[in-house]
């Protein structure tokens, strides 16, 4: 197997990339809880008020280093307007494993972090899931509605066992970690489908529903306004 490709170093001039490969670099060496703000900082070359500036956290760190593997998958290539959209996912979630490929032992850390606290996974999770929007809509696949809220949190606990065979797959190319992508997207596909189906069952009985909430509450006024001694509202078709 061939070495992978290490981070860059802190030479940027961006304070928050050398923020960013301060904390992942911390986290490839020692637990995630016990890595400093001041450690950070000394990593990274920042003044404490250029760290404050940039992120108030490390978990807004962590953030950032999601946009950072957004920036990178999503400029990676367009999506292949031949393929459907089942395919053009998997090679987005590919691409977003292949960019985070130079940062994997940190990430490991960062992932049993994650399991070791609860509130922190919760707390990251709308960070997931904004990345994931973002490879849906590549994908060219509907993520708005309600619908698409359950695609995109099914999507991120999909994309978070698919990580922990990643972390573990010594395969060169890949072979365990594509298995467990296309095997979460054949689940994935199946569960779509049986929301999407009951989405359009009870359509017709919500918007009757609404219908009835706004006849009730046009009752509910007409009403009121009787026992106020007011008239009713004149029709303007009325001579």
């Amino acid at each position: 197997m061939t070495d992978e490709p290490k981070p860059a170093a802190a030479a940027s001039t961006d304070p928050r990339a050398r923020i960013v490969d301060a904390l992942l670099a911390l986290a490839a060496e020692r637990r995630f809880e016990e890595i400093s703000i001041a450690e950070i900082a000394g990593r990274a070359q920042v003044s404490f008020a250029d760290f404050r500036d940039a992120f108030p956290s490390k978990g807004a760190i962590l953030a950032g280093f999601a946009r950072r593997i957004d920036r990178v998958a999503l400029s990676a290539g367009g999506a292949d307007l031949d393929a459907g959209k089942r395919d053009r996912l998997f090679d987005a979630l590919m691409r977003r494993l292949d960019a985070m490929a130079p940062y994997r032992e940190g990430l490991r850390e960062i992932v049993a972090w994650l399991k070791r606290d609860p509130v922190a996974a919760l707390a990251m999770n709308g960070s997931l899931i904004n990345s994931l929007r973002f490879a849906l809509a590549s994908a060219g696949i509907d993520c708005e509605g309600a619908s698409g809220a359950i695609k995109l949190q099914g999507l991120a606990l999909a994309w978070t066992r698919v990580v922990g065979v990643w972390l573990d797959d010594s395969e060169p190319d890949l072979s365990k970690t594509m298995a467990a992508l296309d095997r979460e997207l054949t689940r994935g596909e199946r569960a779509v489908a049986a929301v999407e189906g009951l989405e359009k069952f009870v359509a017709p009985f919500a918007a009757a529903a609404q219908t009835a909430c706004a006849k009730g509450r046009r009752a509910g006024q007409a009403v009121r306004r009787r026992a106020r001694g007011e008239d009713a509202p004149r029709s303007t078709d009325s001579p």
